[in-house]
This record gives structure tokens, sequence and C-alpha cells, in this order.
């Protein structure tokens, strides 16, 4: 199996040793972080602090007046970062050292623009906008996921482009001090999760429906599952054909945001896509639609909770899947409570049909959590 390790830039630039623990896990990929979320992360191996404060989604190399002028978004700058290009010179610090560096892009996650911009976020079925999930029906979140991908490896030796959140986000989402844990049953989820916005809109009216009556009947599903008190449902009263609607537009966004994406890559860049198998997923792996996998090299799949369920979903994987596209397994080893075995774990998901293993994550990840790592990443080469 092949490793990739995901870091930040500052893990690769101000941490002591990066390249040297980057080598000693026999990493055959370091995934950089070139555009990514707000966040607090932890930093173990640093001399100066426990953690970076990103306080806002950032992009990690330089904002060009003449890429951005003109365009309805644009990213910030992290001046929690001292260098201008602190992602670019993360990946030519690995190159140089001989190893393989990945451009790491987080798309339609952005809080900021979300805030900033209401008209072109998911807003759910009362009206409510998202702020951290931009919508990919808009053409202007397109035309921004395009142009930061075409600046993030621009003058870059890059391995790989690993695409993180390119398409819908929805409801189920850490946000702030999160306190929607247990309310909502799957089923509601999934439909608080459906974007409602005046793009989204138009499209379910091309394909027959009235769109006022298709937010009226998300609503009253909404209102019917919640009032029965059922936590565990799945299924919905929809309509066959409203359903097939929602998803079918959905799906054409994806599509769209995605091969605009795409277009702005060197031919033969080697494509991976963060997803799943569930065409009803929302968040930073969003479900596959039916052409997503010709465009991609390698699907990574969430297999963050052990067991036998993220095995399965492996196996299932794999024997959907073109044979061309690798299966890659995203194993954290920095949750709450550690993998009990992380390497046994590695080693079935191996057997079950995952040709990569997506290791999360070098910079969080400190002494007391590098041997899970070393395991990991031993099982995987074995593999």
């Amino acid at each position: 199996m092949k490793v990739t390790g995901y870091a930040y830039a500052w893990d690769v630039l101000d941490a002591p040793g990066f390249p040297d623990r980057a080598a000693e896990l026999e990493a055959d990929e370091v995934a950089v972080a070139l555009s990514y979320h707000s966040t607090r992360a932890a930093t173990p191996w640093s001399e100066n602090g426990s953690s970076v404060v990103a306080r806002h989604a950032a992009f990690y190399r330089p904002v060009r007046e003449q890429a951005w002028q003109g365009k309805e978004l644009r990213p910030s700058t992290p001046d929690w970062m001292t260098r201008p290009d602190s992602g670019g010179d993360a990946v030519r610090l690995l190159n140089a050292a001989g190893i393989p560096a990945a451009a790491w892009l987080v798309l339609t996650h952005n809080s900021q623009l979300g805030a900033a911009f209401p008209d072109v976020a998911v807003r759910n079925c009362f009206g409510e906008v998202y702020p951290w999930a931009l919508c990919p029906a808009q053409p202007a979140v397109r035309e921004y996921s395009a142009t930061l991908t075409a600046e993030a490896v621009d003058g870059l030796e890059l391995s790989s482009v690993i695409l993180e959140a390119c398409g819908p986000l929805g409801v189920v989402h850490q946000h702030q001090h999160e306190k929607t844990d247990g309310v909502w049953a799957p089923a509601v989820a999934r439909l608080l999760s459906v974007c409602c916005c005046a793009a989204c809109a138009g499209g379910w009216v091309e394909r027959g429906h009235d769109a006022e009556t298709v937010r009226e009947q998300l609503r009253g599903e909404v209102r019917r599952l919640i009032a029965s008190g059922d936590l565990t449902q799945t299924g919905d009263k929809l309509l066959p054909s409203v359903r097939d609607g929602i998803l079918e537009t959905r799906q054409a966004a994806t599509d769209a945001l995605r091969r605009a994406v795409l277009d702005c890559l060197p031919s033969g860049t080697r494509i991976v896509l963060h997803g799943a198998l569930d065409e009803w997923v929302t968040g930073a792996l969003p479900g596959l639609t039916p052409a997503a996998p010709a465009d991609a090299d390698a699907v990574v799949l969430q297999n963050w909770a052990p067991g036998q369920s993220s095995v399965d979903a492996v196996a299932v994987a794999r024997a959907k899947l073109p044979k061309d596209v690798a299966v890659g397994s995203y194993v954290t080893a920095v949750a709450a409570g550690p993998v009990p075995d992380i390497e046994a774990y590695v080693t079935e998901l191996g057997k079950a049909g995952a040709d990569e293993l997506h290791l999360y994550h070098l910079g969080l990840a400190g002494p007391a959590r590098w041997p899970d790592l070393l395991a990991a990443s031993a099982a995987a080469h074995r593999r």
C-alpha cells in the first residue's frame, strides 16, 4: 500500500526534524495543506508553542492580484504565518529532502467566504445559511475553486493533487461550540443538507419541479421526522421524482465543480479525490457522482472509525470502482481514543482492497502517538 501522510505548512517549516520523521515513517508522499479551513492545530513537535490558531480559512500560497482581479470570491492570506509562500516553501523543502510532496486542497469549506457572501453558501429548506459550506451550483464558487487550484500548483513539483470538499457540504459539521450532536436522525440530517439556494432551485425547475413546492416538501418531512421522536430513521417520504430531481441537480453541480478544477491542472497530474460511496453524503468527503471515478486516479474513503463497517466499505469500493482507480483508506492516529491495534486495522483494510493508506496526521501526532503512525505505515508497506 502506498502511504500518504498529511501535514500543515507550519509542521514542515517550523517543527524541527520533520523531513527526518517523514523519512522514518517511509511516507511515499506528504500532502501539504495549501488551502485549508479555520482551525486550532496542536504543534507537539514545536519548540516555541503548543498550537497554531488559524482564525479563518486561508490560502498558503501568494494571492496574486493578476490571478484574482475582478473575481467575486478570493481567498485570504494567513497572517499567522511569517512566510508569504509558506505552502510553496514547505513543498520545496520536502522536494529538497527527496520526499515527494502532494498539494492538499480544501475547496468548498470556507466559513469566512460563506459569511461574507451568503448568496453563494448552502441554504437549507428553512432558508438558513450554512456559512461553512460554499455551494458548487454557484458559478462564483466554481470559478473560485478553479482559480484556487491553478494558483496552488503554480510553479511547484507535486506528486499528486488531493481534493477535499470537492462537492457539497451539509448540516452536520463542526461549527464553533457545536450543540447539535444526537439531535437529528440520519434522514433529517440528509434533508437538512439539501441546498435550496437560487442556483440549486433553478436546477430543480429545469427538471420539471416547482422550487417552492420542493422546499415545502422538505420542510414538511423534516418536521414529521423530528416529531416522530425516532433518531434511527434513515428513510423519508419524499416523492421519488422529487428525490431524484434533488440528487440529479446536486450531482450535476458537483461534476461541474470538479471539471472546472481539473481543467486548471496540467495534463498528467495525479488526482486524488476524497469521497464517499453513498451518493447523498455531504462534507469533506462528499458522495461520488457516477462520473467522478473516471476523473480520479484514486478515491479516498473515510475510515477513521475502526471496525468491520470500515473494512466492508473498502471491500465494496474495490468492487464498484474501476480497477485502475486506487482505493485509499483515510485513517487517523490522533482521535480522542487511539485505535486499539492500528497495525492490525490497516492490515485488514489492505486485505479488503485498499491500495493506499492516507495517514492523519504527521504534525498533530506528537511523540505519544508517533508509534501508532509507525505501526500503521509498517503494516501498509507489508501489504
